[in-house]
């Protein structure tokens, strides 16, 4: 029986109040709190390691998985690995994300490192959300490492949010791509305090006419720090498209380090990178209306990054 902490920690990594129907998993304190099972879809707990395996059969179609992570007890600290298999013509959604609830003085900490066999012609998308909440002076991290391996024509849609309350976080996303692949991944990223956020984007364009394309939206408050780093190798006849756009308020500091690797002459790769403050003329216009000056720069900023 979940408590009412859990229970919203729920409701703020994967919009559940209940539990989902189809396919999930939920982990509460290093346990299975709940899990349910479907004739296409397969959760089996690991032998050899914390974690699971999620199976999916080939030519699934409109099925949703939702596996988030939920930590209520103060000094907590797990590494946890899981496997996801999606089989050929598979057309499914994953919802995952890690909530943290500290109220001591410890860390508290939840490492996920995610590994996804994407099968031929297979469509996934994939949703992590990371929220951490709590009076207590211990920190909250979370350091999600994601491994990707997708086969010919297939295709992965990535949405990963930190939405607030994360005091450090390393996010490392490999990926390698076959032929007429495709990877879309979008982040959004909020930080405050004395917070910090790496973003570590890893991607070998293998496969013929394969591509990838990444954004990155953050807002850095206060005095927290945020790294955006990405690597794109192009090894094919491919396209790679990566962009990182920041507003710093404050004292934030956000740095963005761009490698693009053209080893093939008809690799097609470009990066972007804006980073910034609020536009003036934008604070002038809303406030205009009537809104203050914080009032102007919340609205701003919860745009940007919606």
């Amino acid at each position: 029986m979940l408590t009412e902490i859990q229970k919203r920690l729920l409701a703020e990594v994967a919009d559940l109040k209940a539990a989902p129907k189809g396919a999930y998993n939920i982990r509460s304190d290093g346990e299975s709190a709940a899990r349910n099972t479907t004739e296409n879809i397969n959760i089996v707990t690991k032998t050899d390691k914390p974690g699971i395996d999620i199976i999916i059969k080939p030519g699934t179609k409109g099925e949703d998985v939702h596996i988030p992570v939920i930590i209520s007890r103060d000094g907590y600290q797990e590494t946890v690995y899981n496997d996801f298999f999606i089989g050929e013509d598979a057309d499914v959604t994953i919802i995952a994300g890690c909530g943290i609830h500290s109220t001591g003085c410890e860390l508290t900490e939840h490492s996920g490192v995610h590994t996804f066999y994407v099968g031929k012609n297979a469509k996934v998308k994939y949703i992590e959300k990371h929220y951490g909440e709590g009076e207590g002076t211990g920190e909250r991290v979370m350091n999600p490492s994601t491994v990707i391996v997708m086969e010919e024509n297939s295709y992965m849609e990535m949405e990963t949010a930190q939405i607030r309350g994360v005091d450090s976080t390393y996010r490392s996303t490999k990926a390698t791509l076959g032929d007429k692949a495709v990877l879309k991944i979008g982040e959004k990223i909020m930080t405050h305090g004395r917070q910090s956020a790496t973003t570590d984007f890893e991607v070998d364009l293998n496969g013929v006419d394969c591509g990838c394309h990444v954004v990155s939206r953050s807002v850095a408050k206060d005095d927290s720090k945020q790294l955006f780093i990405s690597c794109m190798n192009g090894n094919n006849r491919c396209h790679g498209h990566t962009e990182c756009d920041a507003i710093i308020m404050d004292n934030g500091n956000v740095a963005a380090v761009p490698k693009v690797n053209a080893n093939n002459v008809e690799a097609s790769l470009i990066h972007e990178a804006a980073i910034g403050k609020i536009a003036g003329e934008q604070l002038i216009k809303l406030m205009t209306l009537g809104l203050t000056e914080k009032e102007a720069e919340e609205r701003i900023v919860n745009g940007f990054i919606s």
